[in-house]
């Protein structure tokens, strides 16, 4: 007999009903119920938005190529960035060694676009057509000089690995709003293989319930591994198997309250519904071929980051409450120019397409769409530079994304950097900042959302953020 099932078998004493009630504690027992609705208490007050589709962009997008000019670097192009500029700031190992560090101004165009007047570079030609639907922050900035902390951080409020991504704590407090589909999906660009790898940490459930995990769909023919029952099984067979089995684990669970358990029986009762759910929104032949189109030539293509965006407005269509897509490439240590094209014909057009998508079908008022990386880039070269060919560093102390959407104020410009682009002078907004509004537009307090683990409450933003009303309508 195990240690565990002596105590419980002893549950008559006062002694074993106090450790009942401390393991159903421990266990996540006040956690919501599987598929169901989220935590009773939520929302705190009422929610601006239903969903989020956030299009993160790994590996840091150079905001200084593509959303916040600065003639100054043009101007002093190759000369030395001053030290009364860098300051303190540590450098990565990439180019702290350089025995020269020379502005780099950038190569391409801006203009301003829309009633906000706002600035895009030449490379975005579909994002500047939206101009007026977007709020642009220009003050982000972090911690993090690295890649594998900054995309952790961003997605999880924390550095290290192992706690709840952003899209998990959303399950969690708010559960799912469709049965046969999870409340959290993660699709990744296909193909990328230059950039930073992406973990699964990075949409895992870190110490809540497994089942509040992100699901990836994949762009092969089965969207999620196992979809369809093995040969001489079938659904009526698996259906009375799992109907079985769940009954087995409730006797398990009566015994032994352990939250994994009842994650056992989310998880098989999930994969039972996603094997008509999934085929019925990854099929797109209901779409009309001048929505697809508007994606861009790649949108047919599955696992594309156009097919992506399309399949993201499906899934939010259906009741998917946070939708996370990733796209790789951006890390320009050299060939900027060229790298940023590419990646630039990949995602503008999609990216512009989805926000256009949603609008047009009265679905913007309640989604928002976020744009943006881990960091920025340095307005120094790193390496050698020559007049069509240079890279830019990891910069964290400043970098560029937008939103689009339900609760932000449309038109917006927010926050500004110094003339050299390096330094944050107006209206800073940290990543845990960023949380806080989000998890404000859901109807969520960022400081009552917690989750006790291991004697302490936790929360995504840990003791930090604070909800940047300005953001908001």
């Amino acid at each position: 007999m195990s240690r565990r099932e002596c105590l419980n078998r002893l549950a008559l004493s006062l002694g074993g009903i106090a450790l009942a009630d401390l393991l159903r504690t421990e266990a996540g027992a006040a956690t919501p119920a599987p598929g169901t609705a989220g935590l009773p208490e939520l929302p705190h007050f009422p929610a601006r938005i239903k969903r989020i589709i956030y299009l993160f962009q790994s590996g840091g997008p150079s905001q200084l190529d593509l959303l916040d000019p600065k003639p100054l670097l043009n101007q002093r192009h190759g000369e030395q960035l001053p030290d009364s500029v860098r300051g303190a700031q540590r450098l990565t190992g990439m180019s702290g060694n350089q025995s020269s560090i020379p502005i780099a101004g950038s190569p391409f165009k801006f203009s301003r676009h829309g009633q906000s007047g706002a600035w895009f570079s030449e490379l975005l030609p579909h994002t500047a057509k939206i101009a007026d639907d977007l709020c642009i922050i220009r003050s982000m900035h972090t911690e993090s000089i690295n890649h594998g902390p900054g995309v952790t951080f961003m997605q999880t409020g924390s550095q290290i690995p192992g706690r709840p991504s952003f899209g998990s704590w959303i399950d969690y407090g708010l559960g799912s709003a469709n049965a046969n589909l999870p409340s959290f999906v993660v699709l990744i660009t296909k193909d990328k293989v230059k950039g930073q790898p992406l973990m699964s940490h990075l949409w895992g459930a870190g110490f809540l319930p497994a089942r509040h995990q992100g699901v990836r769909f994949r762009s092969a023919a089965d969207a999620v591994l196992y979809l369809n029952n093995p040969a001489g099984l079938s659904a009526e067979g698996r259906r009375l198997a799992l109907d079985r089995l769940r009954e087995l684990h409730e006797q398990q669970f009566a015994g032994t309250p352990d939250a994994e358990i009842s994650t056992r029986i989310a998880n098989y009762e999930m994969a039972f519904n996603l094997q008509s759910s999934v085929p019925e929104v990854t099929d797109l032949r209901g779409e009309p071929a001048h929505v697809i189109d508007s994606y861009g030539p790649n949108a047919r293509n599955p696992g594309t980051f156009a097919a992506n965006c399309l399949l993201a407005r499906r899934l939010a269509e259906r009741g998917v409450k946070f939708i996370q897509l990733y796209h790789q490439d951006w890390d320009h240590h050299s060939s900027l120019p060229a790298g940023l094209r590419s990646e630039c014909r990949e995602t503008d057009q999609p990216a512009a397409a989805l926000v256009s998508d949603l609008k047009a079908r009265g679905m913007l008022k309640d989604t928002l769409v976020v744009w943006g990386g881990e960091f920025g880039r340095t307005n120094y070269c790193q390496g050698p530079m020559t007049a069509n060919n240079f890279g830019r560093d990891h910069h964290p102390r400043c970098f560029t994304g937008w939103m689009a959407g339900g609760g932000v104020k449309p038109g917006l410009t927010y926050g500004e950097t110094d003339d050299y682009g390096y330094n944050v002078v107006k209206d800073p907004v940290h990543v845990h900042d960023l949380h806080a509004t989000l998890l404000h537009l859901f109807g969520i307090d960022h400081e009552r959302l917690t989750y006790r683990f291991q004697g302490r409450r936790f929360r995504l933003t840990d003791v930090h953020g604070r909800v940047i009303s300005a953001l908001l309508a």
